[in-house]
């Protein structure tokens, strides 16, 4: 089996963690033992780019019990946990991930997992499918999904272009997926990361979220229950009168520069905190991306800008600017819950990975039948994600009445 990890003897570290998420991940577990007596994918080739961890190490399993050989490289550089790609190379699925790899090593991941023709591939970030559409066009697998926000954004980019030349199953924008995965996720989990690198107390001090999408909300939520003042930069005119209604301060990039202690980016664009902003800041501001690529904060102005930089933390650089103020950044400005922390609570991503496992099987139950462009999976299934989820939690749902289903199915009853 060709692989390229880090550390095999990592192992027995990796199934440990691989085995605590699986308890902390009730529905993906129901799934997998149906997918063991079915065996949907059967003799079926999944490639993965995802962040290689012990939520997603689940899934892998999963999809093997379902029949498919699946293959796995990372999604993200920093995002990696070592003992997981070694526990799973044990387990007998190939994995490509090394903590830390650079540009050249991340890309020759991609290649070597297409290279594995795969029948489907899992998509985080849309990484693979554009490399599958540049540079390996001799790929061509029934269809792809996408786990998150910025990989659905570029997809959907593809499609308006008419250069997307396969059925992709936007997982992202299936309910169970981005209204927890996104708020409740990333709310605790980039805000893990960043006590992590730094060790500060978010009580009392100014946060400042930019973007306030699913996971700015998430973020503007858990940082004002740890007893922060929040600040929130929008573009949005919807979206920012949301974060004043939900009782946040609301202001341009400029302003909230000279009032934040952190500041958590979180749009999916580029270069939200840039040199203007750099030169209002706080000395000892810490600024910290939970967006998926490491776009959000200009980090080349802010070098050139620094007279030193040095690390003081692990997942903590300090750029020391000439008025001797100092910026900090956290995970190098990558996504910060998975570059300082452990990401998503495998709780969460019970739901996100039961609707991948889920659209692996869609895709292939319909290959050859769906012509090119973004899919959401049937709102069934979203359903049965939720309703799986809340008996796990020990809740009950109610049901209609048959005078009720009448009434909400009827238009004469009124008045």
């Amino acid at each position: 089996m060709d692989y390229d990890i880090a550390d095999p003897g990592l192992a027995e570290e990796g199934l440990r963690r691989i085995s605590w998420a699986g308890r902390r991940m009730p529905v993906l577990g129901e799934i997998r033992r149906r997918f063991a007596e079915e065996r949907p994918l059967e003799g079926r080739r999944v490639g993965a780019c995802l962040h290689v961890t012990a939520e997603t190490a689940n899934l892998m399993l999963a999809l093997r019990d379902a029949g498919a050989s699946p293959v796995l490289c990372a999604s993200n550089p920093l995002s990696t946990q070592d003992d997981v790609a070694a526990a799973l190379v044990r387990e007998g699925i190939p994995v490509f991930a090394v903590r830390g790899e650079d540009s050249d090593r991340y890309y020759a991941h991609i290649h070597a997992v297409l290279d594995t023709k795969p029948d489907v591939t899992m998509d985080d970030g849309a990484d693979l499918v554009t490399v599958m559409h540049t540079d390996r066009t001799d790929v061509q697998p029934v269809g792809s999904t996408e786990e998150t926000t910025t990989g659905v954004i570029r997809l959907r980019a593809m499609a308006r272009d008419g250069t997307l030349r396969l059925p992709v199953v936007a997982v992202n924008d299936s309910d169970t997926k981005h209204l927890f995965d996104n708020r409740y996720g990333t709310g605790q989990s980039a805000l893990d990361g960043i006590i992590r690198a730094s060790n500060i107390l978010l009580a009392g001090s100014v946060v400042v979220v930019i973007g306030y999408g699913d996971c700015g909300r998430g973020v503007a939520m858990r940082a004002d229950g740890l007893g922060a003042r929040v600040v929130v930069v929008e573009v949005d005119p919807v979206r920012a009168l949301e974060a004043a209604m939900d009782g946040f301060q609301v202001t341009d990039g400029l302003g909230a520069a000279e009032l934040g202690d952190v500041f958590v980016t979180v749009t999916g664009n580029k270069h939200v905190l840039r040199g203007e902003h750099f030169t209002r800041m706080k000395d000892g501001a810490i600024l910290a991306n939970a967006g998926h690529f490491d776009i959000e904060i200009d980090l080349e102005a802010l070098a050139s800008m620094a007279r030193a930089r040095r690390p003081v933390r692990p997942n903590l650089e300090e750029f020391e600017l000439e008025d001797g103020r100092r910026i900090l950044v956290a995970a190098q400005g990558r996504l910060v819950n998975l570059g300082a922390a452990e990401g998503h609570p495998p709780d969460v991503m019970d739901m996100s990975f039961s609707n991948q496992a889920l659209a692996a099987e869609w895709l292939i139950g319909r290959a050859g039948t769906l012509e090119p462009g973004i899919y959401t999976l049937p709102r069934e299934i979203d359903q049965q994600v939720a309703r799986l989820k809340l008996e796990s939690m020990g809740h009950t749902l109610e049901a209609l009445t048959a005078e009720q289903e009448a009434y909400l199915s009827g238009w004469r009853e009124g008045t």
